[in-house]
């Protein structure tokens, strides 16, 4: 299992807008991603739902999961995106 780790840049972290774009992101990987932060039970990264209940932070550190052939290059893209300001 690939892991990563990604620190959130966006202002309103993983609310609304930033969790649709990371969402979107990872459908767009096509593959099996979970994101948790502090240990929390990782949740599907392809549910917004999933996503914006686990209250992500400006600031905090999340971890994202995933298993398959290309999941430590598009776990690096999906952290980069999350280390950018996604309100824009």
């Amino acid at each position: 299992m690939a892991t990563r780790t990604a620190t959130i840049a966006s202002p309103v972290g993983l609310h609304a807008r930033p969790a649709a774009v990371f969402t979107r992101a990872v459908e767009d990987s096509g593959l099996e991603v979970r994101i948790s932060k502090d240990g929390s039970v990782p949740q599907d990264a392809t549910s917004i739902l999933g996503v914006m209940t686990l209250g992500v932070g400006h600031g905090d550190e999340v971890t994202l999961h995933a298993d398959g052939p290309g999941s430590e290059e598009a776990l690096e893209q999906l952290a980069d995106l999350l280390s950018r300001d996604l309100t824009q």
